[in-house]
Protein backbone atom coordinates (compact mmCIF):
# COMPACT_ATOMS: atom_id res chain seq x y z
CA UNK A 1 0.00 0.00 0.00
CA UNK A 2 2.69 2.38 0.78
CA UNK A 3 4.50 1.90 -2.88
CA UNK A 4 0.75 2.58 -4.30
CA UNK A 5 0.50 5.78 -2.17
CA UNK A 6 3.92 6.65 -3.83
CA UNK A 7 3.87 5.83 -6.69
CA UNK A 8 0.46 7.75 -6.72
CA UNK A 9 1.74 10.90 -5.37
CA UNK A 10 4.59 10.74 -8.41
CA UNK A 11 2.19 10.20 -10.92
CA UNK A 12 -0.03 12.75 -9.89
CA UNK A 13 3.49 15.66 -9.55
CA UNK A 14 4.55 14.62 -13.23
CA UNK A 15 0.75 14.68 -14.60
CA UNK A 16 0.62 18.47 -13.03
CA UNK A 17 3.74 19.48 -14.97
CA UNK A 18 2.56 17.63 -17.70
CA UNK A 19 -0.89 19.71 -17.45
CA UNK A 20 1.18 23.07 -17.21
CA UNK A 21 3.16 22.44 -20.11
CA UNK A 22 0.18 21.30 -22.34
CA UNK A 23 -1.37 24.88 -21.11
CA UNK A 24 1.36 26.57 -21.99
CA UNK A 25 0.74 24.86 -25.48
CA UNK A 26 -2.64 26.00 -25.34
CA UNK A 27 -1.97 29.67 -26.28
CA UNK A 28 0.03 28.63 -28.75
CA UNK A 29 -3.06 26.38 -30.64
CA UNK A 30 -5.35 28.21 -32.78
CA UNK A 31 -9.18 27.62 -32.74
CA UNK A 32 -9.15 25.79 -35.66
CA UNK A 33 -6.01 23.92 -35.36
CA UNK A 34 -5.73 20.54 -37.24
CA UNK A 35 -2.74 19.30 -35.48
CA UNK A 36 -1.50 15.44 -36.50
CA UNK A 37 -3.27 12.95 -34.50
CA UNK A 38 -0.86 10.07 -32.73
CA UNK A 39 -1.33 6.99 -33.89
CA UNK A 40 -4.76 5.85 -33.12
CA UNK A 41 -5.73 2.56 -31.91
CA UNK A 42 -6.93 -0.32 -33.92
CA UNK A 43 -9.97 0.01 -34.80
CA UNK A 44 -12.92 -1.18 -32.41
CA UNK A 45 -15.18 -4.33 -33.29
CA UNK A 46 -18.52 -4.21 -33.64
CA UNK A 47 -20.86 -5.97 -31.43
CA UNK A 48 -22.35 -9.57 -32.97
CA UNK A 49 -25.82 -8.97 -34.70
CA UNK A 50 -28.98 -8.36 -31.90
CA UNK A 51 -30.46 -12.03 -33.37
CA UNK A 52 -27.22 -14.02 -32.53
CA UNK A 53 -27.18 -14.92 -29.51
CA UNK A 54 -24.04 -16.91 -29.44
CA UNK A 55 -22.00 -14.95 -31.94
CA UNK A 56 -18.86 -14.27 -30.90
CA UNK A 57 -17.06 -10.97 -31.29
CA UNK A 58 -13.89 -11.48 -33.80
CA UNK A 59 -10.43 -10.63 -31.82
CA UNK A 60 -8.31 -8.18 -33.45
CA UNK A 61 -5.08 -6.03 -32.61
CA UNK A 62 -5.56 -3.00 -29.99
CA UNK A 63 -2.66 -1.05 -29.36
CA UNK A 64 0.12 -2.77 -31.22
CA UNK A 65 -0.48 -5.82 -28.92
CA UNK A 66 -2.37 -9.29 -30.19
CA UNK A 67 -5.56 -9.88 -28.60
CA UNK A 68 -5.36 -13.32 -29.66
CA UNK A 69 -2.52 -13.43 -26.44
CA UNK A 70 -5.45 -13.47 -24.25
CA UNK A 71 -3.11 -15.07 -21.37
CA UNK A 72 0.11 -12.58 -21.92
CA UNK A 73 1.34 -11.28 -18.95
CA UNK A 74 3.11 -8.42 -19.88
CA UNK A 75 -0.09 -6.03 -20.13
CA UNK A 76 -2.62 -4.87 -18.15
CA UNK A 77 -5.56 -5.39 -20.10
CA UNK A 78 -8.72 -2.78 -19.70
CA UNK A 79 -11.83 -2.95 -21.70
CA UNK A 80 -13.66 -0.16 -23.37
CA UNK A 81 -16.87 -0.05 -24.60
CA UNK A 82 -19.28 2.12 -26.52
CA UNK A 83 -21.22 3.17 -29.05
CA UNK A 84 -18.34 4.17 -31.89
CA UNK A 85 -20.81 3.92 -34.83
CA UNK A 86 -24.32 5.14 -35.31
CA UNK A 87 -26.34 7.79 -33.88
CA UNK A 88 -24.98 7.91 -30.39
CA UNK A 89 -21.53 7.74 -31.80
CA UNK A 90 -20.29 11.37 -30.98
CA UNK A 91 -20.30 10.48 -27.23
CA UNK A 92 -19.06 6.96 -27.61
CA UNK A 93 -16.04 8.53 -29.92
CA UNK A 94 -15.63 11.25 -27.12
CA UNK A 95 -15.44 8.86 -24.09
CA UNK A 96 -12.72 6.49 -25.96
CA UNK A 97 -10.87 9.69 -26.80
CA UNK A 98 -10.66 10.72 -22.89
CA UNK A 99 -9.67 7.35 -21.93
CA UNK A 100 -6.95 6.48 -24.33
CA UNK A 101 -5.11 9.97 -23.28
CA UNK A 102 -5.76 9.06 -19.92
CA UNK A 103 -3.71 5.70 -21.22
CA UNK A 104 -1.01 7.23 -23.18
CA UNK A 105 -0.28 9.52 -19.89
CA UNK A 106 -0.80 6.19 -17.82
CA UNK A 107 1.58 4.22 -20.17
CA UNK A 108 4.43 6.81 -20.76
CA UNK A 109 4.86 8.77 -17.40
CA UNK A 110 4.56 6.31 -14.89
CA UNK A 111 4.85 2.91 -17.19
CA UNK A 112 1.28 1.39 -16.85
CA UNK A 113 0.16 0.29 -13.77
CA UNK A 114 1.78 -2.32 -11.57
CA UNK A 115 4.78 -2.07 -13.75
CA UNK A 116 2.68 -3.30 -16.82
CA UNK A 117 1.58 -1.75 -19.59
CA UNK A 118 -2.35 -1.07 -19.97
CA UNK A 119 -3.60 -2.45 -23.06
CA UNK A 120 -7.00 -1.01 -24.14
CA UNK A 121 -9.59 -3.95 -26.21
CA UNK A 122 -12.02 -1.74 -27.78
CA UNK A 123 -15.71 -2.74 -28.65
CA UNK A 124 -18.47 -0.68 -30.39
CA UNK A 125 -21.91 -2.24 -29.26
CA UNK A 126 -23.68 0.22 -31.76
CA UNK A 127 -25.85 1.29 -28.91
CA UNK A 128 -27.81 -1.69 -29.71
CA UNK A 129 -29.06 -2.93 -25.99
CA UNK A 130 -28.63 -6.45 -27.27
CA UNK A 131 -24.81 -6.07 -28.19
CA UNK A 132 -24.29 -5.27 -24.52
CA UNK A 133 -24.19 -8.77 -23.12
CA UNK A 134 -22.31 -10.29 -25.72
CA UNK A 135 -19.42 -7.21 -25.84
CA UNK A 136 -19.42 -8.13 -21.75
CA UNK A 137 -19.07 -11.58 -22.42
CA UNK A 138 -16.52 -11.16 -24.65
CA UNK A 139 -14.85 -8.87 -23.12
CA UNK A 140 -14.78 -11.33 -19.95
CA UNK A 141 -14.55 -14.48 -21.11
CA UNK A 142 -12.77 -14.22 -24.31
CA UNK A 143 -10.32 -11.17 -23.84
CA UNK A 144 -9.92 -11.83 -20.28
CA UNK A 145 -9.93 -7.85 -19.80
CA UNK A 146 -9.68 -7.51 -15.60
CA UNK A 147 -11.80 -4.52 -15.59
CA UNK A 148 -13.62 -2.34 -18.13
CA UNK A 149 -14.40 1.29 -18.53
CA UNK A 150 -17.38 2.48 -20.67
CA UNK A 151 -21.20 2.39 -21.45
CA UNK A 152 -22.64 5.10 -22.95
CA UNK A 153 -26.62 4.43 -23.77
CA UNK A 154 -28.75 3.03 -20.89
CA UNK A 155 -30.40 0.61 -22.54
CA UNK A 156 -26.77 -1.12 -23.38
CA UNK A 157 -26.09 -1.08 -20.09
CA UNK A 158 -28.79 -2.78 -18.58
CA UNK A 159 -28.28 -5.48 -20.44
CA UNK A 160 -24.41 -5.64 -19.21
CA UNK A 161 -24.49 -5.17 -15.87
CA UNK A 162 -25.68 -8.73 -14.87
CA UNK A 163 -22.51 -10.26 -17.10
CA UNK A 164 -19.79 -7.92 -15.04
CA UNK A 165 -21.59 -8.68 -12.03
CA UNK A 166 -21.65 -12.12 -12.43
CA UNK A 167 -18.04 -12.48 -13.10
CA UNK A 168 -17.36 -9.82 -10.37
CA UNK A 169 -15.26 -7.62 -12.86
CA UNK A 170 -15.31 -4.13 -12.40
CA UNK A 171 -17.39 -2.09 -14.61
CA UNK A 172 -17.02 1.98 -14.23
CA UNK A 173 -19.53 3.56 -16.24
CA UNK A 174 -18.33 6.80 -18.09
CA UNK A 175 -21.81 8.36 -19.48
CA UNK A 176 -24.71 6.45 -19.27
CA UNK A 177 -27.26 8.14 -16.39
CA UNK A 178 -29.65 5.63 -15.72
CA UNK A 179 -30.30 5.10 -12.17
CA UNK A 180 -30.84 1.46 -12.39
CA UNK A 181 -27.36 0.71 -13.40
CA UNK A 182 -25.60 1.25 -9.85
CA UNK A 183 -28.31 0.70 -7.89
CA UNK A 184 -29.35 -3.00 -8.82
CA UNK A 185 -26.65 -4.89 -7.17
CA UNK A 186 -26.59 -2.06 -3.93
CA UNK A 187 -26.33 -3.67 -0.74
CA UNK A 188 -28.91 -5.05 0.48
CA UNK A 189 -29.40 -6.69 -2.80
CA UNK A 190 -26.33 -7.77 -3.52
CA UNK A 191 -23.28 -8.47 -0.78
CA UNK A 192 -20.92 -6.76 -3.44
CA UNK A 193 -21.58 -4.19 -5.96
CA UNK A 194 -19.60 -4.19 -9.18
CA UNK A 195 -21.17 -1.55 -10.86
CA UNK A 196 -19.46 2.08 -10.48
CA UNK A 197 -20.22 5.21 -12.07
CA UNK A 198 -18.27 8.85 -13.15
CA UNK A 199 -21.78 10.40 -14.30
CA UNK A 200 -24.49 12.24 -13.40
CA UNK A 201 -27.87 9.97 -12.94
CA UNK A 202 -30.62 11.26 -13.90
CA UNK A 203 -32.29 11.39 -10.52
CA UNK A 204 -29.78 13.96 -9.59
CA UNK A 205 -29.48 15.33 -12.83
CA UNK A 206 -33.18 16.49 -13.05
CA UNK A 207 -33.79 17.25 -9.75
CA UNK A 208 -30.61 20.01 -9.82
CA UNK A 209 -32.80 20.99 -13.18
CA UNK A 210 -36.20 21.40 -11.96
CA UNK A 211 -34.34 23.33 -8.91
CA UNK A 212 -33.44 26.21 -11.49
CA UNK A 213 -36.44 26.25 -13.34
CA UNK A 214 -38.58 26.23 -10.48
CA UNK A 215 -36.72 28.47 -7.66
CA UNK A 216 -34.67 30.46 -9.92
CA UNK A 217 -36.38 31.03 -12.82
CA UNK A 218 -39.64 31.08 -11.28
CA UNK A 219 -41.80 28.60 -13.42
CA UNK A 220 -44.63 26.85 -12.38
CA UNK A 221 -45.75 24.76 -15.57
CA UNK A 222 -43.50 22.29 -17.13
CA UNK A 223 -44.32 20.16 -20.47
CA UNK A 224 -41.72 17.00 -20.63
CA UNK A 225 -40.88 15.51 -23.95
CA UNK A 226 -39.04 12.04 -23.69
CA UNK A 227 -37.99 9.55 -26.76
CA UNK A 228 -38.96 6.23 -26.29
CA UNK A 229 -35.68 4.65 -25.07
CA UNK A 230 -34.77 3.66 -21.71
CA UNK A 231 -32.48 6.49 -21.34
CA UNK A 232 -35.84 8.93 -21.92
CA UNK A 233 -38.34 6.68 -19.77
CA UNK A 234 -35.46 7.26 -16.58
CA UNK A 235 -35.41 11.35 -17.57
CA UNK A 236 -39.09 11.20 -17.57
CA UNK A 237 -39.70 8.95 -14.36
CA UNK A 238 -37.18 11.10 -12.62
CA UNK A 239 -38.62 14.57 -13.56
CA UNK A 240 -42.06 13.26 -12.64
CA UNK A 241 -40.17 12.68 -9.20
CA UNK A 242 -38.55 15.76 -8.75
CA UNK A 243 -41.70 18.34 -9.75
CA UNK A 244 -43.44 15.88 -7.29
CA UNK A 245 -41.25 16.81 -4.56
CA UNK A 246 -42.20 20.53 -5.45
CA UNK A 247 -45.70 19.22 -5.04
CA UNK A 248 -45.94 19.90 -8.94
CA UNK A 249 -47.54 18.14 -11.66
CA UNK A 250 -46.06 18.45 -15.33
CA UNK A 251 -48.83 19.72 -17.68
CA UNK A 252 -47.93 17.83 -20.53
CA UNK A 253 -46.09 14.86 -21.05
CA UNK A 254 -44.80 13.86 -24.72
CA UNK A 255 -42.89 10.99 -25.99
CA UNK A 256 -41.30 10.64 -29.99
CA UNK A 257 -39.17 7.91 -31.23
CA UNK A 258 -35.64 7.41 -32.70
CA UNK A 259 -35.63 8.85 -35.93
CA UNK A 260 -38.46 11.70 -35.59
CA UNK A 261 -37.93 14.52 -37.82
CA UNK A 262 -41.20 16.22 -36.56
CA UNK A 263 -42.66 17.17 -33.21
CA UNK A 264 -45.34 19.91 -34.34
CA UNK A 265 -47.63 17.82 -32.55
CA UNK A 266 -46.30 17.16 -29.76
CA UNK A 267 -45.72 20.82 -29.39
CA UNK A 268 -49.33 22.42 -30.18
CA UNK A 269 -50.34 20.09 -27.70
CA UNK A 270 -47.67 20.90 -24.56
CA UNK A 271 -48.70 24.80 -25.77
CA UNK A 272 -52.72 23.95 -25.45
CA UNK A 273 -51.67 22.66 -21.80
CA UNK A 274 -50.16 26.18 -20.43
CA UNK A 275 -46.58 24.77 -20.13
CA UNK A 276 -44.11 28.09 -19.60
CA UNK A 277 -41.16 25.53 -20.42
CA UNK A 278 -40.19 22.18 -22.11
CA UNK A 279 -38.14 20.19 -20.74
CA UNK A 280 -36.83 17.39 -23.46
CA UNK A 281 -35.10 14.13 -22.95
CA UNK A 282 -33.37 12.59 -25.83
CA UNK A 283 -30.14 12.53 -27.88
CA UNK A 284 -28.27 15.07 -30.68
CA UNK A 285 -30.98 13.95 -33.89
CA UNK A 286 -34.54 14.49 -32.24
CA UNK A 287 -33.47 17.15 -29.92
CA UNK A 288 -32.93 18.96 -32.73
CA UNK A 289 -35.93 18.20 -34.12
CA UNK A 290 -38.22 19.57 -31.43
CA UNK A 291 -36.39 23.20 -31.18
CA UNK A 292 -37.00 23.48 -34.94
CA UNK A 293 -40.38 22.53 -34.39
CA UNK A 294 -41.28 24.78 -31.83
CA UNK A 295 -39.70 27.80 -33.59
CA UNK A 296 -42.17 26.53 -36.57
CA UNK A 297 -45.42 26.55 -34.87
CA UNK A 298 -43.66 30.44 -33.78
CA UNK A 299 -43.88 28.99 -29.54
CA UNK A 300 -40.90 31.14 -27.77
CA UNK A 301 -40.70 29.17 -24.92
CA UNK A 302 -37.83 28.26 -22.30
CA UNK A 303 -36.30 25.63 -23.34
CA UNK A 304 -34.61 22.99 -21.13
CA UNK A 305 -32.74 19.58 -22.05
CA UNK A 306 -30.60 16.90 -20.09
CA UNK A 307 -26.77 16.77 -21.07
CA UNK A 308 -27.00 15.50 -24.28
CA UNK A 309 -28.18 18.77 -25.33
CA UNK A 310 -24.37 19.63 -24.92
CA UNK A 311 -23.30 17.43 -27.96
CA UNK A 312 -21.83 18.62 -30.70
CA UNK A 313 -24.00 17.02 -33.46
CA UNK A 314 -27.46 18.93 -31.51
CA UNK A 315 -25.76 22.32 -31.64
CA UNK A 316 -24.88 21.60 -35.60
CA UNK A 317 -28.28 20.26 -36.48
CA UNK A 318 -30.20 22.42 -34.31
CA UNK A 319 -28.44 25.89 -35.63
CA UNK A 320 -30.14 29.16 -34.64
CA UNK A 321 -33.03 27.04 -32.80
CA UNK A 322 -30.59 25.42 -30.68
CA UNK A 323 -29.73 28.34 -29.17
CA UNK A 324 -30.51 29.46 -25.25
CA UNK A 325 -31.52 25.60 -24.70
CA UNK A 326 -30.00 24.94 -21.26
CA UNK A 327 -28.59 21.93 -19.76
CA UNK A 328 -27.20 20.69 -16.59
CA UNK A 329 -23.88 19.64 -16.98
CA UNK A 330 -20.09 18.25 -15.23
CA UNK A 331 -17.30 19.86 -17.42
CA UNK A 332 -18.03 22.66 -19.70
CA UNK A 333 -14.41 23.27 -22.15
CA UNK A 334 -14.95 27.01 -21.55
CA UNK A 335 -13.54 26.18 -18.18
CA UNK A 336 -10.94 28.30 -16.38
CA UNK A 337 -9.61 25.52 -14.66
CA UNK A 338 -5.78 24.56 -15.55
CA UNK A 339 -6.37 20.58 -15.71
CA UNK A 340 -9.66 21.28 -18.01
CA UNK A 341 -7.88 23.72 -20.05
CA UNK A 342 -4.98 21.11 -20.49
CA UNK A 343 -7.15 18.50 -21.32
CA UNK A 344 -9.04 20.33 -24.04
CA UNK A 345 -5.83 21.18 -25.59
CA UNK A 346 -4.40 17.22 -25.37
CA UNK A 347 -7.77 16.42 -27.27
CA UNK A 348 -6.96 18.72 -29.64
CA UNK A 349 -3.78 17.49 -30.04
CA UNK A 350 -4.51 14.12 -30.13
CA UNK A 351 -7.46 13.98 -32.64
CA UNK A 352 -6.37 17.17 -34.84
CA UNK A 353 -9.67 18.91 -34.30
CA UNK A 354 -10.58 21.98 -32.04
CA UNK A 355 -14.12 20.73 -31.48
CA UNK A 356 -15.04 18.01 -28.84
CA UNK A 357 -18.20 15.85 -30.17
CA UNK A 358 -19.32 15.59 -26.41
CA UNK A 359 -16.80 17.52 -24.13
CA UNK A 360 -18.88 16.06 -21.19
CA UNK A 361 -18.35 12.65 -22.30
CA UNK A 362 -15.00 12.64 -22.97
CA UNK A 363 -13.78 14.34 -19.82
CA UNK A 364 -15.43 11.76 -17.81
CA UNK A 365 -14.27 8.98 -20.02
CA UNK A 366 -10.74 10.42 -18.79
CA UNK A 367 -11.44 10.67 -15.09
CA UNK A 368 -12.92 7.20 -15.15
CA UNK A 369 -9.60 5.71 -16.35
CA UNK A 370 -7.69 7.75 -14.04
CA UNK A 371 -10.07 6.36 -10.90
CA UNK A 372 -9.57 2.39 -12.41
CA UNK A 373 -5.65 3.25 -12.40
CA UNK A 374 -5.75 4.04 -9.26
CA UNK A 375 -7.82 1.56 -7.86
CA UNK A 376 -5.52 -1.41 -9.66
CA UNK A 377 -2.29 -0.02 -8.01
CA UNK A 378 -3.40 0.40 -4.64
CA UNK A 379 -5.37 -3.11 -4.76
CA UNK A 380 -1.87 -4.77 -6.01
CA UNK A 381 -3.41 -6.89 -7.82
CA UNK A 382 -5.84 -7.74 -11.07
CA UNK A 383 -8.69 -9.65 -9.29
CA UNK A 384 -11.22 -8.24 -9.28
CA UNK A 385 -12.92 -8.25 -5.28
CA UNK A 386 -9.77 -6.71 -4.98
CA UNK A 387 -9.87 -4.22 -7.57
CA UNK A 388 -13.52 -3.35 -6.77
CA UNK A 389 -12.37 -2.97 -2.49
CA UNK A 390 -9.76 -0.58 -3.70
CA UNK A 391 -12.52 1.89 -5.98
CA UNK A 392 -14.36 2.22 -2.43
CA UNK A 393 -11.46 2.93 -0.83
CA UNK A 394 -9.93 5.83 -2.93
CA UNK A 395 -9.48 8.66 -1.09
CA UNK A 396 -8.27 11.71 -3.66
CA UNK A 397 -7.73 11.46 -7.21
CA UNK A 398 -7.08 14.80 -9.38
CA UNK A 399 -9.58 14.78 -12.70
CA UNK A 400 -10.64 17.31 -15.43
CA UNK A 401 -14.29 17.43 -13.89
CA UNK A 402 -12.88 17.42 -10.52
CA UNK A 403 -10.57 16.14 -7.81
CA UNK A 404 -12.60 13.46 -6.89
CA UNK A 405 -12.36 13.18 -2.72
CA UNK A 406 -13.48 9.60 -2.01
CA UNK A 407 -15.59 9.13 -5.06
CA UNK A 408 -16.83 5.65 -3.88
CA UNK A 409 -18.16 3.79 -0.95
CA UNK A 410 -19.53 0.68 -0.13
CA UNK A 411 -22.98 1.80 -0.14
CA UNK A 412 -22.13 4.87 -2.39
CA UNK A 413 -21.32 3.92 -6.48
CA UNK A 414 -21.91 7.25 -7.88
CA UNK A 415 -19.10 9.76 -7.87
CA UNK A 416 -21.39 12.60 -9.47
CA UNK A 417 -23.52 14.56 -6.68
CA UNK A 418 -25.53 17.35 -7.31
CA UNK A 419 -23.11 20.24 -5.57
CA UNK A 420 -20.84 19.33 -9.06
CA UNK A 421 -23.25 20.14 -11.76
CA UNK A 422 -23.95 23.49 -13.46
CA UNK A 423 -26.32 24.95 -16.05
CA UNK A 424 -25.01 25.00 -19.36
CA UNK A 425 -25.99 26.69 -22.42
CA UNK A 426 -26.01 26.76 -25.96
CA UNK A 427 -24.87 30.36 -27.22
CA UNK A 428 -22.39 31.15 -30.18
CA UNK A 429 -22.64 27.70 -31.43
CA UNK A 430 -21.22 25.76 -28.16
CA UNK A 431 -21.72 24.76 -24.68
CA UNK A 432 -20.95 27.07 -22.70
CA UNK A 433 -21.57 28.26 -18.79
CA UNK A 434 -24.71 29.63 -18.29
CA UNK A 435 -24.35 32.26 -16.20
CA UNK A 436 -21.48 34.14 -15.44
CA UNK A 437 -21.05 33.48 -11.93
CA UNK A 438 -20.41 29.78 -12.60
CA UNK A 439 -18.28 31.05 -15.23
CA UNK A 440 -15.90 32.68 -12.96
CA UNK A 441 -15.91 30.33 -10.20
CA UNK A 442 -14.71 27.35 -12.64
CA UNK A 443 -11.19 27.88 -11.69
CA UNK A 444 -12.27 26.07 -8.59
CA UNK A 445 -13.33 22.72 -8.96
CA UNK A 446 -16.52 21.45 -7.89
CA UNK A 447 -16.69 18.39 -5.45
CA UNK A 448 -18.61 15.77 -4.19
Amino acid sequence: MEYATFTSRVFAVRLSVVFFLYCFLAAELPANAQTKPAAPNEPAKSAAPANAKSAKVPASPVNGASENSTASTDVIRIGLSGPFTGGSAPMGISMREGVRIAVEEINLYVGGVLGKKIVLVERDDQANPAAGGVVANDLINGQRVIATVGIVNTGVGLSSIDVYQKARIPVIVAVSTGPTLTKKFAPPAAPDNFIFRVAPRTDIETSFMVEHIVSRAGISSIAILADATPYGESGKIDLEKALAAKNMKPAYIGRFNIGDTNMSAQLKAAKESGAEAVIMYGIGPELAAIVKSRDAIKWKVPTFAGWTASMQSFIEQSGKSGENVMMPLTFVAQSSHVRARAFVTRYAQRTGSSTIPSPMAAAQGYDAMRILYNAIQNAASQDGTRIKNALENIQSIEGVITTHRAPFSAADHDAVSPGMLVMGKIQGGRADYAFAEDANKSIILRRK
